[in-house]
This record gives structure tokens, sequence and C-alpha cells, in this order.
């Protein structure tokens, strides 16, 4: 049987002590670049296999990290992840995501299945706002720090990473107006989320401050799909008097208006214009570029990450609720931009 290498066979081969290999390998920030990058290597070409078991039971730690997302066919997510990724990464942890395809009982699932893996601790996007309490309560019990971020529940203790998806909306519905639109519809998402609600509220308060008259039934509750979009659209055209602009709660069912509005021979942005929320990389690379509300998804995995590194090491009775909003920024684009 061919005996395992070990952190002296290669501290021997890099003329280093073992306590610096041990420290390079567990990415130790006080270890330098180039030194880590050697050790690495070297452990690498000799098959070093690190006992994670062990280093788990010497620390109290697995040094694995939950993310759970609704899903990851959006550059919005992933983004997120490598956000968090990167910032995790260099301390040694390990990221395991889950998606729950917007599913109640994939949710509790994956957060059983995280909690069961020792996972130390979970930064989440929820899916389903009727997810209970009582699944978040047991990470609590258990002292995993929970961090949302994107969507979040209220839940006292909770920390979370945020835009502001009031003023992101405002901002678009605003620039819909200022470029001469006047009913502007507003195609919206399950509004029992946090997110979808303010950004409803947020379209629907820059209507009002603009002294244009809110009609209810230009918002339609739609879900995050191209085909729903198009169908939504669809229903708007048919209208007696249709709208002139749509603001969309995502970039996905905006995609699918425009496609409609194109199909019914009308002209973007002259006939209506068209602004989507979450700046996904095709909104700026189709011929007809899409304006969008950008929510800086790296920037939000970064912070979601160091919130959690902040929390790991702390006592559950002295840990401090963050509560952090980021600035959300409107792209103009073709798709709305009416007057150059």
């Amino acid at each position: 049987m061919k005996k395992k290498t070990t952190i002296y066979d290669i501290a021997k081969k890099v003329n280093l002590t073992a306590a610096t290999v041990s420290r390079a390998l567990n990415n130790n920030p006080k270890i330098s670049e180039n030194t880590r990058k050697l050790v690495q290597e070297m452990a690498l070409e000799m098959n070093y296999e690190q006992n994670t078991l062990a280093k788990a039971l010497k620390s109290g730690k697995s040094f694995n990290v939950g993310v759970i997302v609704p899903r990851m066919d959006s550059n919005f997510f992933a983004s997120v992840i490598r956000g968090i990724e990167e910032e995790l990464y260099p301390k040694g942890y390990h990221v395991i995501v889950c998606q729950t395809h917007d599913q109640e009982k994939l949710e509790t699932g994956n957060i059983m299945s995280l909690i069961n893996a020792q996972v130390d601790g979970i930064l989440m996007s929820i899916s389903n706002s009727k997810t209970k309490n009582k699944i978040f309560n047991s990470l609590s019990q258990k002292r995993v720090p929970l961090i949302f971020f994107d969507r979040k529940k209220d839940i006292s203790g909770v920390s979370s990473v945020t835009i502001d998806d009031f003023n992101g909306a405002y901002q678009a519905t605003k620039h819909l107006i200022e470029q001469g639109c006047r009913r502007i519809a507003h195609l919206s998402n399950d509004r029992s989320l946090e997110i979808f609600k303010n950004r409803y509220l947020g379209y629907k308060q820059a209507i009002i401050d603009h002294g244009l008259e809110f009609d209810e039934s230009l918002v339609i509750e739609t879900i995050s799909k191209v085909d729903e979009g198009r169908k939504v659209a669809k229903q708007l055209l048919n209208m007696d008097t249709p709208p002139d602009a749509i603001f969309s709660s995502s970039d996905f069912s905006a995609l699918g208006a425009i496609q409609e509005i194109k199909a019914q021979g009308l002209r973007i942005p002259k006939d209506i214009s068209v602004v989507g929320f979450s700046n996904e990389p095709f909104t700026r690379f189709m011929e007809l570029s899409i304006s969008s509300v950008d929510q800086s998804p790296i920037e939000m995995g970064r912070i979601a990450a160091k919130v959690f590194l902040d929390e790991v090491d702390v006592n559950l009775k002295t840990r401090k609720q963050q509560q952090i909003v980021l600035h959300p920024e409107l792209m103009v684009r073709k798709s709305s931009l009416k007057n150059e």
C-alpha cells in the first residue's frame, strides 16, 4: 500500500517548515501569495489529501458554507455566488450551492440537508414567502449564521444584504415619464416577496409624484420567464387604450414583452418603451439593447460573505444584526431612450 503524502513530505520538497506548509494549505492570510502557490502546486503534484475530518474536529468547523438560490440559470444569482466564492475561498471555505426552483418544499429540504452536512453558515435568497419561520429558527438554535441576500424575510437577529428595490423601480418609472410616456404598465411578480412588493410600490409612487393617474389595471402579476412576459404583453396590447411603456420587475419578462411588441409590428421605443430589472448580460448585447436596473450582484455576494465572516466566530448573544442596502443604478439603453 502506497504511503500517504504528509505536510512534512511537502515541507522537505519546498524547503519550508511544516507549520508554514500547513498555513499555506489552509489559506492563512499571513502567508504570501507566492508561498501559498508554491505549496499548493507541490501538494497537487504529490497527490496530497487533507484530512478534512481532523481539521473540522480540531477547529470545530466544517469550513463549508451553504448558498441557496431560487435558480442557477440567472446571471444575477451566478454573479452573487461568484462574489461569495471570491470572498470565502481565500479564507479556506468551500461553497455548497443549492437551488429551489421557487418551491417551498425544495427550499425546506435544502436547509435541512445543509444543516445535516454541518455547514458553518447559510447564505440565502428566499424563494417563497410561505416557508415557515420554524425552519429558520432551527438554524438559530444550532448557532448556524443565516444571512439573506436579495430576497429576504424579516426575522429578528438575521442579517441581510439587499438593494433598494423601491428606489430602483422609482428611477426606472421616472425615466420613462421623462421620455414622455404617460400610460406605463408594470409587469410585477409575487408581491408577497418583499423585493417585488417594493418594486411595485416604487413604480406606483413615481406615477403619483409626477401627477399621472395610477391605473391598477396596468399592473399585471406574472413570473420571471420570457414566454410569460410575451403572454402578458399581448394582454396589455389588446386593451382599448394600450400602454405606451412597460416597466418589468424582471429582464426575462421584459424580453418576452419586447418579442410580442415586435411581433405586432410596433416600434420600440417610438410606439412603446420597455425597462427591465436586474441588468442580465443579454440586455446590453442585443441589437435593441434593453434599459435595466443594475443590482451589483458580485458586490452583493462579497458583502454577504463578509457578513457571514463577521458572524461565524461570534457568540450568538453578541452577534449584531446587519441590514445592508445597496444603491441600484439604472442603465439606460435603446429600448427606452426616445429623447437623445
